[in-house]
């Protein structure tokens, strides 16, 4: 029997890593103008460790837009029970989760949070394995990343447009995992007590292009893999116009659907609770940490 090829056991390369470091690398000047997303998440991150009462000395933030967690946590009242807040990845590790090992001494860190970045791993299983391997026993992960609704609407007059105009379209915007599947995630990558919970809310904008201006700052335009034909003004202009059609508000304004599945999960420690058989959980994850659920409208 012959050894597999290196491309064939690899995961599918569905991002370009140089392309999303690009892509970050151009949004730092504009991130804090569109940052709202990422406060929204690092709220909430801050505000699930309010309700678990433990200290975190060895604290690690492996965010795309590092700062922003840092910030979250030192208006919150966990901010005494929280060490400083590294960030010791570089601009090309924060690009490609998971590509490369992680700066970090197995077994070394109390706390590991990653906002708004793994949804853009190649490789999500092995990115979260190699976070556990970093965490302490008990040590904590919480993370969050872009779930299967986000611009729901975007993609569907993109392609249509494309379709229209050209006869054939590519995909442009990124296949988020399901919101439903993140606990599984965690238990597959050896977490211990995994739980999962989807926030969605809507965005309103005046039109797509305050929509496209917001994504750029964020550094979330489209990085898959392979030749991108750039869009002509033809199929921009029918998708602007699908997007009123289709979508507008009576005031004219076009909604935007975001959703962000928020993680949790432990390193595996002999002092844990025994999970309950599966099928049998009664309490979703806002409960379990004591938070406010953000439903949005």
């Amino acid at each position: 029997m012959t050894d597999p090829s290196p491309a064939a056991s690899g995961p599918p390369q569905i991002f370009d890593a140089r392309r999303r470091a690009a892509r970050l690398a151009r949004s730092a000047r504009r991130f804090r103008e569109a940052d709202f997303l990422h406060r929204r998440a690092a709220e909430n991150a801050a505000g699930s460790l309010e309700a678990i009462l433990r200290d975190f000395p060895v604290a690690v933030d492996l965010s795309a837009q590092p700062g922003v967690f840092s910030e979250a946590v030192a208006a919150s009242d966990a901010a005494g029970r929280i060490g400083p807040v590294s960030t010791p990845t570089s601009l090309d590790q924060r690009a490609a989760p998971g590509a490369a090992a992680l700066p970090l001494d197995p077994g070394s860190t109390d706390l590991i949070v990653s906002l708004l970045s793994l949804h853009w791993a190649n490789d999500l299983p092995g990115a979260l394995a190699q976070i556990r391997r970093a965490l302490k026993p008990d040590g904590l992960f919480i993370g969050t990343l872009f779930g299967a609704g986000t611009l729901k609407e975007l993609r569907g007059v993109l392609t249509e447009a494309e379709l229209a105009e050209r006869g054939g379209a590519q995909a442009r915007v990124s296949p988020f995992a399901d919101g439903f599947d993140g606990a599984a995630l965690l238990q597959r990558a050896g977490f211990a007590l995994p739980v999962s919970d989807v926030d969605r809310f809507t965005v309103r904008y005046p039109d797509l292009a305050a929509l496209v201006r917001d994504l750029r700052a964020m550094g979330e335009t489209n990085v898959l893999a392979g030749p991108i034909r750039p869009l002509s003004r033809a199929v921009l202009g029918r998708a602007a116009a699908l997007y009123a059609e289709r979508h507008a508000e009576a005031d004219g304004r076009i909604p935007a659907t975001f959703e962000i599945v928020h993680l949790a999960g432990w390193k595996p420690h002999e002092s844990q609770q025994k999970p309950l058989p599966r099928g049998s959980a009664k309490m979703r994850l806002a409960d379990a940490l004591g938070v406010k659920e953000q439903t949005g409208d």
